[in-house]
């Protein structure tokens, strides 16, 4: 695929998001943008909230909001399945997305399918990884366990993700075997990104300002995907 290509494939797919989250909820966001470093593809979105979550949000109702976009996001992301899959002719494993909703900015990871010889990140040594990945798992440490595994992706030079595996305590699983999966999502989400956001050192390892920290779980698999954007 030639360069000028895959610009325009990924324009189009931002442009699908938008229309797909106007669909959906009333309203569609000022910016969305993807970009793909196999195996994810990842669309970042500014200025997006719905008429009836502003009003929930000027009266404090934000986990009401992370409830109810999670599942008309689920609407969403089976939707945005079949293109992406269509469009580069690889399945989606799975997908994650994460919202800030007090700055009006979110995040939706794509995981393709593929082999380790088509990972584009894998021959990607860049210099922070090492101390990116270390960081990760010492916030996690503070929260709840050091992840058994941690890896870390550069999408960008202002977008980087971190994947860590198996981060749930029993008491979690527990949780989620009785069924309150949703509960601890908000619970987890509101937790671990104010730790991320308030002992996270990751302006020290980039040496530039974070704008946006995102988090999102997996619990099936037992994972989550941390992105980061800079400023």
């Amino acid at each position: 695929m030639q360069e000028k290509d895959a610009q325009l494939r990924l324009m189009e797919i931002s442009t699908w998001v938008s229309k797909m989250l106007r669909k959906n909820f009333g309203r569609g966001p000022e910016t969305c943008q993807a970009f793909l470093r196999h195996p994810y593809l990842t669309v970042t979105i500014r200025g997006f909230l719905s008429p009836m979550e502003v009003i929930l949000l000027e009266n404090g109702h934000l986990d009401s909001i992370e409830s109810s976009r999670r599942i008309v996001m689920n609407s969403v992301l089976n939707q945005l399945k079949g293109v992406l899959e269509v469009e580069f002719d690889q399945d989606v494993l799975h997908f994650y997305h994460d919202w800030n909703f007090e700055r009006n900015t979110g995040m939706i990871i794509a995981v393709f399918e593929g082999s380790a010889a088509e990972d584009d990140n894998a021959a990607d040594p860049f210099p922070e990884r090492e101390a990116l990945t270390a960081e990760a798992a010492r916030i996690s440490l503070l929260v709840e366990k050091t992840p058994e595994r941690t890896e870390a992706y550069r999408i960008t030079p202002k977008l980087y993700l971190v994947k860590r595996t198996g981060i749930l305590v029993p008491i979690e699983k527990a949780l989620i075997a009785k069924g309150y999966q949703q509960a601890l999502l908000v619970t987890k989400d509101e937790l671990e990104i104010s730790y991320f956001r308030r002992e996270g050192r990751f302006e020290e390892i980039f040496r530039q300002s974070v704008a946006e920290l995102f988090v999102d779980w997996n619990f099936a698999e037992d994972n989550s995907l941390l992105g980061i954007v800079l400023a």
